[in-house]
């Protein structure tokens, strides 16, 4: 795999994970869903990704309270608990006997359709839930080299076209763009909102550090990340001011310092923008000191 916040330490152990499929446990190479499933067919869906620490899902409430409230918003009935859900992350895990060190996608469609079409009284049943456990560490050279980034044309769309805070299936808009940065040679990709301020990047939140100040987007144009979350409230907690706020790229190509957020690489930082060396080209003071809080707010919580 090139270099990307998402870059993994490969695992053997993957190739024997189970994986769960509506109540059932299945082999890698036999699970499997319908070509008829919503999500397969129009992108009809919500998902999370956990992080396991310690035999303990890290901000486990944060996550189920956007999925719940995704899944409200589009009206899906996931058809179990808050209570059930996680006993299902917990019955993944332990069948896999895994304890750290493990990354958990957690997806929920519509369901299975009679016919493929968009509308969802062609449902057959319930909705289908897949969770998908495996021992995943972030590589540790990309947590200190960085990562570089390129400014695509694919501007996030506002909120009455798709509402970017959605965790959704629909993600084509960020594929696209991923794909437009990586033949331009740069890592990942930097997304603008339409007004042409800076958004998001295509599976990340982005970060500038200017004069000391902690600066991301809005929110109104990316997801709302539980990393991107808990790195402005640790920072607001040992006196960092820290803004959400709208800002361009004249901005980015004089930050002193960037790093991109998201619950599998945690912080990540970025040395080069659109070709433009950021700071001095290596991970910053700041960014090294915000990813030690991350860590240890990781640890407070898993301790609890």
């Amino acid at each position: 795999m090139a270099k990307s916040t998402h870059s993994a330490i490969v695992d053997p152990r993957n190739e024997d994970v189970k994986i769960y499929i509506n109540g059932e446990f299945h082999s890698r190479e036999n699970a499997q869903i319908s070509v008829f499933d919503s999500g397969f067919l129009v992108g009809d869906g919500i998902w999370e990704g956990l992080r396991l620490h310690n035999g303990k899902f890290a901000f486990l409430q944060k996550h189920l309270d956007r999925l719940f409230a995704g899944a409200s918003a589009v009206h899906l009935d996931i058809g179990l608990t808050r209570e059930e859900l996680t006993e299902a992350l917990n019955e993944t895990i332990e069948i896999n006997n895994m304890t750290d060190d493990v990354h958990v996608r957690l997806m929920i469609t519509r369901g299975n359709k009679k016919t493929p079409s968009q509308h969802p009284s062609n449902v057959v049943g319930g909705p289908n839930i897949v969770i998908i456990a495996e021992h995943k560490v972030a590589d540790p050279s990309v947590a200190q080299e960085g990562i570089t980034l390129f400014t695509v044309t694919v501007r996030r769309p506002a909120p009455d076209t798709l509402d970017q805070r959605l965790n959704c299936h629909s993600k084509l808009h960020e594929v696209i763009a991923l794909v437009q940065a990586i033949q331009a040679g740069a890592d990942e990709a930097l997304m603008l909102d339409p007004t042409g301020a800076v958004a998001t990047c295509n599976a990340t939140n982005f970060f500038i550090i200017k004069n000391g100040e902690v600066w991301t987007s809005t929110g109104e144009y990316c997801l709302n990340g539980i990393t991107r979350e808990l790195i402005l409230e640790v920072a607001r907690e040992k006196g960092m001011p820290a803004f959400e706020k709208p800002f361009s790229l004249t901005d980015v190509y004089s930050a002193d310092e960037a790093f991109v957020t998201g619950t599998f690489g945690g912080l990540t930082p970025v040395i080069e923008v659109d070709g433009r060396t950021i700071g001095d080209g290596k991970i910053g003071m700041t960014t090294v000191q915000l990813q030690n809080l991350y860590k240890e707010a990781i640890h407070a919580e898993v301790s609890e």
